[in-house]
């Protein structure tokens, strides 16, 4: 009798232990602001919510941060990948920590904002990695668009449809188009119905990416996260998380989500 219970209490061990050493199945950092424009606040706000609801049952550890000096070799060491909300790298030392992080291999979930830069921000190596596009124009004030599913066999986009239209937002358009960067793959761009786009500011033609990958890099664009509507739709919700599932699951480090 003894010796079955001894059985039972190191096999329930032995479970408790593989479960462990599963869940969580990763880390991610998010980085926001609460000194950005009030859309982009709100959309942080959400955002924070709606992936943190998706850690129900410990899948993953999402850590969120409004200190952009945690971005450091020491703090990221830990993070199979980091979320840029509505803020980017600032200073020349968290600048040339997230650059050290994604060459080495990091991962990047980036949304709206995020990836903006003009002719002012002296970023060269940045630009590059968003595909070489520099933010060129804008619609406003902030609408829903059709959107157009260029691939559909990307583990991104695989369960898309080859339209849907995407909650309100201000759009941004980057000249050069990233398009014509030799290591940037369109998932997503505005569809040409839309056009003219705008009351105010309009967009009125030409190619538009909205969600896209520089695969010389685990990472991924999206260029929705403005205001509060952004998490209302379910087709674009898979979208995000098809986009949040596919940067973990290509760590050099292995595919967490395989048994």
């Amino acid at each position: 009798m003894k010796l079955k219970r001894l059985i039972t209490f190191f096999l329930l061990v032995f479970f408790v232990n593989s479960v462990s050493a599963k869940f969580p199945r990763f880390k991610m950092l998010a980085f926001y602001s609460e000194e950005v424009e009030s859309a982009h606040i709100d959309f942080a706000h959400q955002a924070i919510k709606f992936f943190k609801d998706l850690t129900i049952g410990d899948g993953f550890v999402f850590d969120v941060t409004k200190n952009m000096d945690d971005l450091n070799p020491e703090k990221l060491k830990d993070y199979s990948a980091i979320m840029m909300l509505n803020d980017f790298p600032h200073t020349e030392k968290q600048r040339q920590a997230f650059r050290e992080y994604m060459e080495n291999g990091g991962g990047w979930f980036g949304f709206h904002v995020a990836a903006y830069n003009d002719r002012t921000t002296n970023w060269p190596w940045f630009v590059d990695f968003l595909g070489g596009g520099v933010f060129w124009r804008n619609n406003w004030p902030p609408m829903p668009a059709k959107v157009v599913v260029e691939k559909h066999d990307h583990p991104v986009t695989k369960a898309l449809p080859d339209v849907f239209i995407s909650p309100i937002n201000e759009w941004y358009q980057w000249k050069p188009s990233p398009r014509l960067h030799s290591g940037v793959e369109v998932l997503v761009s505005l569809s040409q119905d839309n056009y003219p786009l705008g009351l105010k500011d309009i967009i009125p033609d030409s190619d538009c990416p909205i969600v896209w990958s520089n695969t010389n890099y685990r990472m991924i664009y999206m260029n929705m996260g403005h205001g509060d509507k952004i998490f209302t739709d379910p087709t674009q919700n898979a979208l995000i998380i098809a986009g949040l599932r596919w940067i973990v699951s290509i760590d050099k480090k292995g595919n967490v989500f395989e048994d």
